[in-house]
């Protein structure tokens, strides 16, 4: 039996269903690319951390030699010691404003990159359940494809066995006529006719 042709509505659905299955892919592929970005600016800002604390540890022990310094000369440079202790604690203020204003960034982007992966996850699952929803759909119509099938099957044996027991009514019919005919015709051969002419 020839498969049925796909109507327009069917196309119509499918060409339906590879444009969804495209965007769900751009945009898992536009969050991966979002997650990769957040990851390397992460990466950045805690590499800019620790630099900003080993300056700071390098300046705190710059400062302790300084002091050691002073100390020794406290009588001839007390001038020059109030003012490196002045830009000692305006180093230490910027250092540790910068310091939390970074922390606060990098817990911005922890809580962004976690916004993104859920996102990431929920289109995951969103994709999962389209694909097993097109599986169902699938089986659903195969399903009904075989039991057509069976029951075209069905339909064509009844209507070959009717036909076939017609043809054999028929023929024990004709078989019956022919019989009659042939003793009817037999007989008439085998009487002669009255007054029949000699040849």
């Amino acid at each position: 039996m020839a498969p049925k042709k796909k109507t327009k509505k069917s196309t119509k659905k499918i060409q339906e269903q590879k444009v969804v299955d495209n965007d769900l892919e751009a945009k898992y592929r536009r969050s991966v690319l979002d997650v990769a970005i957040l990851q390397d600016h992460i990466a950045l800002q805690s590499q800019s951390i620790q630099m900003v604390q080993s300056d700071r540890t390098d300046l705190r022990s710059h400062m302790r030699e300084l002091e050691q310094k002073l100390e020794k000369e406290r009588e001839d440079h007390r001038d020059v010691f109030s003012e490196q202790s002045r830009r000692y604690k305006t180093m230490e203020t910027e250092l540790t404003g910068k310091v939390r204003s970074l922390e606060l960034e990098v817990t911005q982007l922890n809580e962004e990159l976690a916004r993104c992966q859920e996102d990431l996850r929920r289109e995951k699952d969103e994709r999962q359940q389209m694909r097993q929803e097109k599986d169902t759909t699938l089986a659903e119509l195969r399903h009904k494809l075989y039991n057509m099938e069976t029951d075209y099957e069905k339909v064509l044996h009844d209507t070959l066995d009717s036909l076939t027991s017609q043809l054999s009514v028929a023929r024990q019919g004709w078989e019956d006529k022919s019989t009659t005919l042939h003793h009817s015709y037999k007989g008439l051969l085998s009487n002669p006719v009255p007054n029949a002419p000699d040849i």
